[in-house]
C-alpha cells in the first residue's frame, strides 16, 4: 500500500490502536520490535548495571572509529530519501578548558542516566529505562512529540524526518519517531560489547557491569578519576569520562 493510500485516523483513535495492538504503522512500514531482547527465560534485572568509561587521554581528535562503527552497525549511513542527511547516535565533541586552554576530544552519545529526564517528560511511556540501566525508545509508542529531545541536556536524541530504507532488523527505525544510542542493546544481550567499544583501536572505551566489583570497568573506576557530564543535574549518567 502506498503512503498516499494509508488510512488516516483521528489522533485519539491512533493512540488507542497503538496502545492496544502494540504495533505502530509508520510511513507504510510495520515496526515489530524495539530491539533484539533477551529470551524470556533470561529477563533483564537490576542485578546488572551497564556502564561505559571513556578515557579522553587516549581519544585522538582525528579518530572517528567509534562513530563509523555505530553508523555501520545501525545503518545510519543516510539511506533515506536524502542520502546526504545522516543521523548520528554518537559524535565527537571538542572541549577546551577556559583557564589552561587544554583541549579534549571525546565521544558524545546518550548518557543512559539513572534518572533520565527524557523518560519523565514522555507522555506515552515510549522513553523508558531497562532494569539494567539502558535507556531506550519504544518506536511503537513514540508519537514524535519530541518532548524528550527538549528535556535531554546532552542533546543526544534526534528525530527521523524521512522514510528510512535498508534498516537493520535488530535496530528498527521509523519516520516520525525519536532515536538515540541504544548501547547496542542487541549485542549486549548476546554477551558482546557495543560496536563503538569494540571498534576503538586505542581501547579508550571500557564497557561492563558496574555492579560487578570484578569487572574491568569497576576496577578502572576505582583506580582512576572519572567525571559525569553535567553532574550538577543529579541525573547519574552511566557514561563516565576520565581526563576532563
Amino acid at each position: 500500500m502506498s503512503e498516499e493510500n494509508l488510512p488516516t485516523l483521528p489522533r485519539r483513535d491512533f493512540l488507542k490502536t497503538t496502545a492496544l495492538g502494540g504495533v505502530a504503522l509508520t510511513s507504510g512500514m510495520l515496526l515489530y520490535q524495539v530491539s533484539t531482547a533477551k529470551p524470556l527465560e533470561e529477563s533483564v534485572t537490576s542485578q546488572v548495571r551497564w556502564g561505559l568509561l571513556i578515557d579522553t587521554t587516549q581519544c585522538d581528535e582525528n579518530c572517528t572509529d567509534c562513530v563509523d562503527a555505530c553508523n555501520q552497525e545501525h545503518g545510519l549511513e543516510g539511506h533515506g530519501e536524502r542520502p546526504e542527511v545522516q543521523a548520528q547516535w554518537i559524535h565527537k565533541v571538542d572541549l577546551r578548558h577556559k583557564q589552561t586552554g587544554k583541549t579534549h576530544s571525546l565521544p558524545m552519545m546518550c548518557q543512559h542516566c539513572a534518572n533520565p529526564p527524557c523518560r519523565d517528560v514522555c507522555p506515552t511511556g515510549a522513553s523508558f529505562k531497562r532494569a539494567d540501566g539502558i535507556v531506550l525508545v519504544d518506536k511503537h509508542l513514540c508519537i514524535g512529540c519530541r518532548y524528550c529531545m527538549m528535556a535531554c541536556p546532552y542533546k543526544a536524541r534526534s528525530f527521523v524526518h524521512e522514510a528510512v530504507t535498508e534498516q537493520k532488523s535488530y535496530s528498527p527505525r521509523g519516520k516520525g519517531t525519536v532515536e538515540a544510542c541504544t548501547l547496542c542493546v542487541h549485542r549486549v544481550d548476546q554477551g558482546e560489547r557495543p560496536a563503538c567499544v569494540a571498534a576503538c583501536q586505542k581501547q579508550a572505551m571500557t564497557f561492563g557491569d558496574m555492579n560487578d566489583p570484578n569487572s574491568e570497568i569497576s576496577k578502572k573506576l576505582k583506580q582512576i578519576q572519572s567525571t559525569a557530564l553535567r553532574d550538577n543535574l543529579k541525573l547519574q549518567p552511566e557514561v563516565r569520562y576520565h581526563g576532563i
